[in-house]
């Protein structure tokens, strides 16, 4: 039992080990996020409809088959469905009918409307990719947003513990006498605004985090750690290999957005085929097989018939030249209900007897229907113009965009450049600081100065590689190399 617990406990320590121990990189995420973003979901949703659509393009290309079935009874007058003769006889009847139409032509309608839905299933498809995009680009965002945040972290606790030893020295050096005790409150306070910035950066960082399990749908409340790389190692191609020009013609051809809008103009085209020929006759084909049975629900008495009289019809018959009046018997009968089984005597020759086809070609004429089809037709019309335009509007703003890119990722490598100078020249000037004031020949105010100086400085310079490394990746993925650290 003991060996037992032992054993649970170790599953249960590795299990959680493992747990908070499993980080995040980019790759996973972004792969997370496809599968589990309700965006993309949507998207998914939307193709499913177009998929749907295509099939029922599909099936109307085939004919249409109907079958129908009526048990029941008719009472007072009707008509006889075996004789088509009116009685008043209580009858019980049954039919059966399969019937259909197969289109045989209508200007390629049918064709045209297949073509178009297959079309804009294409389209749709390339949609959950654009989706999957867009949501990769934020999610690369956050996540670089998250590691530079990590990063003043980092500078930030770096920053505490310089000045708690700075602060340890100052004691030190005024228990000796040979600083005041000035310098000790002013670096007491310093090592406050430290920490409060460390509060700070660990607060934005967490403000990442959340913004991150967001865009993957993940509880906020789940344990989420995040990997790390180096930055330094992240592989970034040179601005010769992505000239704007270059990178703009190479995204007009692999963007999901700009393949999805060629699909959908080319639907819409087809459409306005489908829609036109729903102005001409259509030609079609109609069949049926039907039969049905009938036998009365009642049947007369044998023991209750009888002859009461007769009467004249006022009809003679001339026998040896004499004319004689016709009589008629005067009949008396009384009816009673049949059993079950003698209500479908003679069922299945009835079927056999009663058993029609018909086979029929038809043609449709559209002469007036309010309008509906014409406006059909002009609408699908101005749906294809204003495709077109926005189709020319997504280049547009591509081509806008990567330009952009590119103007703002010169910037950031200009901004990172600088920081990396003003990080060493603060890193010298601190240095300096630090040993005179070691030695005494500088003040606490000047050291102080020049420690914020450096913090200031490196917590730029994690700002401005982050930024330029992401717009480096941003003009990557729209070259149509995918989103890679």
């Amino acid at each position: 039992m003991k060996k037992s617990i032992t054993i649970f406990a170790c599953l249960v320590s590795f299990h959680a080990f493992t747990q908070t121990t499993d980080k995040w990189d980019l790759r996973r995420c972004v792969d997370y996020a496809t599968k589990n973003n309700i965006s993309v979901k949507q998207a998914a949703v939307q193709a499913k409809l177009s998929a749907l659509q295509v099939k029922q393009a599909q099936y109307n290309l085939f004919p249409t088959a109907n079958f129908s079935s009526n048990l029941g009874g008719q009472f007072g007058r009707s008509i006889d469905p075996t004789t088509n003769q009116f009685t008043t006889t209580q009858l019980l009847s049954q039919s059966y009918t399969l019937q259909g139409n197969m289109t045989i032509y209508n200007w390629g309608r049918l064709r045209y409307t297949l073509s178009s839905q297959k079309n804009n299933l294409s389209g749709a498809l390339l949609d959950i990719e654009k989706t999957v995009n867009d949501i990769s680009l934020n999610i690369a965002n956050a996540y670089l947003l998250s590691l530079s945040s990590k990063e003043q972290i980092r500078v930030a606790e770096i920053q505490v513990e310089q000045t708690q030893q700075q602060l340890e020295i100052t004691k030190k050096q005024y228990a000796a006498g040979s600083v005041p005790e000035l310098n000790v409150l002013q670096l007491e306070a310093k090592l406050s605004s430290d920490s409060s910035n460390l509060i700070t950066a660990k607060s934005s960082y967490d403000v990442n985090i959340l913004s991150l399990k967001a865009l993957l749908n993940i509880d906020e409340a789940e344990t989420f750690l995040l990997d790390s790389p180096d930055i330094e190692k992240i592989p970034v191609e040179s601005f010769a290999d992505l000239q704007p020009d270059v990178v703009y013609q190479l995204a007009l051809k692999g963007q999901p957005q700009q393949k999805s809008f060629a699909y959908k103009i080319k639907g819409a085209e087809e459409s306005v085929k489908a829609n036109k020929a729903a102005l001409y006759p259509s030609f079609g084909v109609g069949y049926s097989l039907s039969t049905n049975f009938a036998n009365f629900l009642k049947s007369v008495d044998p023991s209750s018939f009888a002859i009461s009289g007769a009467s004249p019809t006022g009809n003679y018959v001339t026998v040896s030249g004499t004319n004689y009046l016709v009589y008629q018997p005067n009949y008396t009968y009384s009816y009673v209900g049949k059993s079950f089984g003698d209500w479908w005597k003679g069922y299945g020759s009835q079927l056999s007897d009663n058993f029609t086809q018909r086979i029929g070609i038809g043609v449709s004429i559209p002469i007036f229907s309010n309008g509906q089809n014409r406006v059909q037709y002009e609408s699908s019309k101005l749906n294809l113009a204003n495709l077109k335009l926005q189709s020319e509007q997504a280049d547009y703003t591509l081509k806008q965009n990567i330009y952009t890119a590119y103007a703002n990722a010169i910037a950031s490598y200009q901004k990172y450049i600088a920081g990396k100078k003003n990080v060493e020249s603060t890193q010298k000037a601190y240095d300096f600081a630090a040993k005179r004031y070691e030695i005494g020949l500088l003040g606490i105010l000047d050291l102080i100065t020049n420690q914020n100086n450096l913090t200031t400085a490196k917590l730029n310079l994690i700002v401005n590689q982050y930024d330029y490394v992401f717009k480096m990746k941003l003009l990557e993925f729209y070259k149509g190399q995918g989103l890679k650290l």
